[in-house]
This record gives C-alpha cells, structure tokens and sequence, in this order.
C-alpha cells in the first residue's frame, strides 16, 4: 500500500468504505479544506444572496454524507462528487423552502399591472438545472460525475483527466457531450 498523504488518504477512503465511522471522520477532517472551497464555490455558482454559509453547507453536508449506510467512495474523487451532490441536494432544498416561504407555498400571484417579471438571482437556475443533471446521471452517471466535478467542483480538465487517468482530451469530449445532453434535457422541460 502506498505511503504519504496520498496513500494515507486511499487508506482512509477503503476504511469509510467499510463503514468505520473514525475513518469517515478523519476522512472529512482531511479534505476539510478542499470541502470548504466546494461549499464557497456552490454558493458562489447558486448566484443568491443566502443565509447560509459555507461552513453551514459543509457542515449539514457533513451530517448527511454520515448519517448514511453503505454509501461507497472507492476513490477521492467519488468522494468529492457525493459531497458536492450532497450540497446541491441542500442548497436547493434551502431555496425551494426559501421560495415557498417568500410567496406562500408554491403559489404565485402576479397582477395584471405586472408587465415584466423580473428572476431573482436566488437559486433558481440551480433548481432547474438538478432535475436535468438527474436526468444525465441516469443515462450516463460518468457525465454526471463530470458535471459534479467541473462544474460544481470546479476542478480543472487537467485534474479531472489526471484522476479518470484518461487525457484532457477525453474529458473535453465527455464535457461537450454533457453538456449537450443537459442543455437538451433543459429545452426540452422549457417547452414541455
């Protein structure tokens, strides 16, 4: 087994796995700091004025990664792409309850002076972008991976070429075809 951080973390990866709730902890104490650069980006990408924090995010994301059973991270990487799902997932529970509370429940009246309709920059392109990413995850959960981590992770094509040990070209191919495949599934709700 290999040695140094690198090989400390894959051995603290395989003990989560198996479900050792000291490796699960000490797994999130080491990846703290790059959690919560994920925390900050997934606010920053949800483009609202929130109430929560980033270390709020990361720390009810914290609660639900480990209040889970048999949830397997065979690698950094899936770890990474679940607690960034996990942080969208809550993110936009925040904003659903936000929007009901700001207007009622999920009801809307709109006068008929209203002539224009502004959209808040509150979560909302989020919201409807997760049932698409949803959608993509079941015809090819790869390119919902990749989504999670360039996207929402913000890794680069590089880092993300260097941990699917495939090369940036591959992973700019696999961009471009989820890309498609989510900007499809979003036009396609938009006239449905």
């Amino acid at each position: 087994m290999p040695t140094g951080p690198t090989g400390q973390l894959a051995a603290l990866v395989e003990r989560a796995e198996s479900g050792e709730v000291e490796a699960k902890n000490a797994l999130f104490a080491a990846l703290y700091g790059e959690l919560h650069r994920l925390a900050q980006a997934h606010l920053y990408r949800s483009g609202g004025n929130f109430t929560l924090g980033a270390t709020t995010l990361l720390h009810e994301a914290y609660l639900d990664i480990s209040g889970r059973e048999a949830v397997a991270f065979p690698d950094r990487q899936r770890f990474l792409a679940y607690a960034s799902r996990a942080m969208r997932g809550l993110i936009v529970d925040y904003v659903r309850t936000k929007r009901a509370q700001k207007r009622g429940g999920e009801l809307t009246f709109i006068s008929l002076e209203e002539s224009v309709v502004e959209t808040p920059a509150d979560g909302t392109d989020l919201v409807t972008l997760v049932p698409a990413l949803e959608h993509l995850a079941t015809i090819d959960p790869a390119l919902a991976e990749l989504v999670d981590l360039k996207f929402f992770c913000g890794f680069t094509f590089a880092e993300i070429a260097e941990m699917r040990q495939v090369s940036q070209r591959t992973v700019r191919r696999d961009w471009a075809k989820a890309r498609l495949l989510l900007h499809t599934a979003l036009t396609d709700d938009e006239q449905a």
